[in-house]
């Protein structure tokens, strides 16, 4: 089945990245729902065994980075895109406002400690991204973190964008590759979703007064997260922005680059050295002879 075309989605590394340019629907032409949900599931049997080999060969991890306005769907893209994976190979961590111990701590530590193994992929909800996304919206969030150095605020993003991009590199070249999702919903359908959170009792748990109390600072996070975009989207660590409008096209693109940059990594099941298969033929003999 043909691949739908991904590098549109790419943010580039030269700054270019407009948000209002992004789309936050599918393109004319995109695949329908039922062929988008078949195109999902062929891309989670190929994840799958990626993923398995991946762990077999335990030399490089995948970190994937989602970030987004509430109810873009990240927690649903989440659950489908992993569907069926080993769950022995892949953490899944949700980042929510930090505590008074991680903030004891510099901004980029409560996700460092986090950071995938060799062989497994990590999966971020949220991140340190949200120290230059929710953060430079509330600046009076830096309050509590007690900074000892606080230069005026356009320089501290200038300085925190330097950090993301030296921390990502450092990550880069020590084994674990890196994909950031930006989970690009509209402000329409995002009216749309909370209404369905109010109306819908199963789905009132999802709802909080303060996503309503967000939403009139939307102009400030689309500016924030050009900015943010634009500073840190590099080869080693690219972002791709994703129409999330669409739940089934979203979760279909979002697999395929996922499998995608897998393949590129090509992983291999680990050879055994000569020695070590002479002794798994010695050990099959006795097995077979009933010996062992």
């Amino acid at each position: 089945m043909p691949r739908v075309a991904k590098s549109s989605y790419l943010v580039p590394f030269d700054g270019s990245f407009r948000v209002s340019k992004a789309p936050t629907g599918p393109p004319e032409g995109a695949p329908s729902t039922k062929r988008c949900r078949l195109m999902l599931t062929e891309s989670i049997e190929e994840l799958r065994d990626l993923q398995e080999k991946l762990n077999a060969e335990d030399q490089r991890a995948l970190l994937i980075v989602f970030q987004a306005m509430d109810a873009a769907g990240k927690d649903g893209t989440i659950r489908a895109v992993m569907t069926g994976i080993n769950p022995a190979g892949v953490e899944v961590y949700s980042f929510k406002q930090p505590n008074s111990y991680e903030l004891d701590h510099d901004f980029l530590w409560r996700t460092a400690v986090r950071l995938p193994e060799r062989g497994h992929i990590g999966i971020f909800n949220r991140s340190y991204y949200e120290e230059v996304l929710v953060v430079r919206v509330h600046p009076e969030f830096l309050d509590a973190q007690r900074l000892t150095h606080q230069p005026p605020l356009k320089r501290l993003w200038e300085e925190r964008y330097e950090s993301i991009r030296e921390h990502e590199k450092h990550l880069a070249r020590n084994g674990t590759t890196i994909l950031k999702f930006w989970l690009n919903v509209s402000k329409q359908e995002q009216r749309r979703r909370f209404l369905s959170r109010i109306e819908e009792a199963e789905k009132n748990w999802k709802f909080q007064a303060a996503d309503i109390r967000e939403r009139q600072h939307w102009k400030q996070y689309m500016a924030s997260y050009q900015e943010a975009l634009n500073a840190t989207s590099r080869p080693w660590a690219p972002w791709f922005v994703i129409p999330a409008d669409d739940k089934d096209y979203m979760r279909m693109l979002v697999a395929e680059i996922v499998v995608d940059t897998l393949r590129r990594l090509d992983p291999q099941y680990p050879k055994l050295p000569r020695e070590a298969r002479e002794e798994l033929a010695k050990m099959q003999k006795r097995l077979r002879k009933g010996q062992a």
